[in-house]
Parts: C-alpha cells; structure tokens; sequence
C-alpha cells in the first residue's frame, strides 16, 4: 500500500522533481541511468504504467486520493502519495495539475534506431522540433494513423517532457522511438542500410505530390518532417531520395507541422 504524505514543508528535497528540477535537470543528460520524468493526468500515467515504466512518486490533490486517482494509486504500492489541496500544490508547482494528479517516474534506456526500426514498415522522423505541444501531437498522429516507429534529431524536444507526454495522450508510451545518431550524416546512413526510404515533405518546385502512387509502393519509408520556422534543412532534403508537398488551396502555403504530420502519415500509410 502506498504512504500518504500531507505536505507541510515546500523545501523538502523529496519535492525537488515537482517544485524546483527544470525538465532539462531532470533528464540527467551526464548520468540517464538518474533521469526521470513527469507524467500528467491519469490517462497519461495509466498508458505509461502498462507500457513498463517505473513510477517513484506520486503528487495530487488531497480530494484525488479517493477520486480519479484511486486507480492510479493501486497500480503503485509502495511509492510516497504526495498531497495537499489545489492552492498549495499550484504554489509549489507553478501550475495547475491537469485532473490533480503528477507522476514521477524514472527513465528508461533509449533504444537504438536499430532496434525499433529494423521491423518497422514506416517512420516519422522529426528534425529540429522544438515545440513541446507540436512533438506531443506529431506523436499522438503518428501512433493513431500508422507509424511505426519515431525518430527525432537531437535538436527536438523531448518526448517524455510533462507537455508532449500530455498533448500526446500518453501514446508517447505506445509507439517505439528514440532519438537520430549525429544528423543527418549518420542518421540517414541508418535508415538506409536498414532498407528506408527517405521522403522529405518541402515545397519545392519538383516535389512529388503526397498521393503519388510511387510513395505508397515503397515497402519502408522513412517520413521527414522540419522544423516549425525553417522546415527541413537544404542538406537534409538534399540526401532524401524524395521531395513530397502536401497540395494546397485559397493561397495557402503551409500547414503546422503537427497538422502537416497527420495529413502525411495516412495518406502514406502502409496497410
């Protein structure tokens, strides 16, 4: 049975992950074996408990305990339940909790883009992404209309950051990813020997159209997708073995990455 703590102290170190560790401290970049993260709402912590991942503490209002998060609790014996009521847990957060109910959790080992793509058919990459809320709804499209995998360059946002796992709904813990070796040298090198092929989704005059039928033939194929300012890079579009745009209408001309995301991955799709 989990231990109920009434917060009375703001400086207590145990409320470090919650109160006072920027997203980046906690990732642990020189010792991720340490590296934790926080999950958001039920919903969000239940999809990472079934997916494997370990909680270490859990924070939430004191109405929570036998409310919404009464489930949640049964799924983590033996962990601290951290609680007070909405005003102080705001104070000492910074923010409202989504449904009251935070999750510390420890992170795992990040796979190698070997492990996760080599039985993958299609695969998002994201270069350079850097909105919390565009990777977490790139994620939630990807899991919901195909994808099999994601990768990200170094320079996105973390997946696991307590807004992505939350716009993405959890299935941030659902599809397999990680993150590129040095891009795109190594990277692109991976996904070719592992059979992809690379389409990069850029307005240029010569791209391919999203519907045609020469992308959807293709056995593996790797999905580009840039920045939410500049797009993909010269260089990275350069070594893709496609160029592909989305048509456009009314003068428009582009979508938001994360709308761009989901129009592409289920027109590409693999049955």
């Amino acid at each position: 049975m989990s231990q109920v703590v009434e917060i009375t102290d703001f400086s207590a170190p145990e409320l470090d992950v919650y109160a006072r560790l920027t997203e980046a401290q906690l990732l642990n970049r020189f010792e991720p074996a340490k590296g934790m993260f926080i999950a958001e709402s039920p919903k969000v912590i239940h999809r990472a408990l079934d997916a494997g991942y370990r909680p270490v503490s859990l924070l939430m209002e004191r109405k929570d305990i036998h409310g919404s998060a009464r489930e949640v609790i049964a799924r983590c014996p033996g962990i601290p339940v951290y609680t007070a009521d909405e005003e102080l847990l705001c104070g000492l957060t910074g923010y409202h909790l989504t449904r009251g109910v935070l999750c510390a959790m420890s992170r795992p080992p990040l796979p190698t883009i070997e492990e996760i793509c080599a039985p993958a058919r299609r695969v998002a990459v994201l270069e350079n992404v850097m909105n919390p809320t565009n990777v977490g709804a790139i994620f939630r499209s990807a899991a919901a209309l195909g994808m099999d995998a994601v990768l990200l360059t170094p320079g996105c946002s973390d997946p696991l950051y307590r807004r992505s796992a939350r716009v993405s709904m959890g299935t941030v813990f659902q599809i397999p990813w990680t993150f590129t070796p040095p891009w795109p040298e190594d990277g692109m090198a991976a996904l070719k020997r592992l059979g992809f092929r690379t389409s990069a989704l850029a307005l240029k005059a010569d791209s391919l159209s999203i519907d045609d039928p020469i992308l959807a033939s293709q056995n593996k194929l790797a999905i580009l997708l840039g920045s939410e300012g500049d797009g993909l890079t010269d260089n990275t579009i350069a070594r893709c073995d496609y160029t592909v745009k989305i048509p456009m209408y009314h003068g428009v001309d582009s979508l938001n990455v994360a709308a761009a995301s989901a129009v592409a991955f289920w027109q590409l799709r693999k049955e």
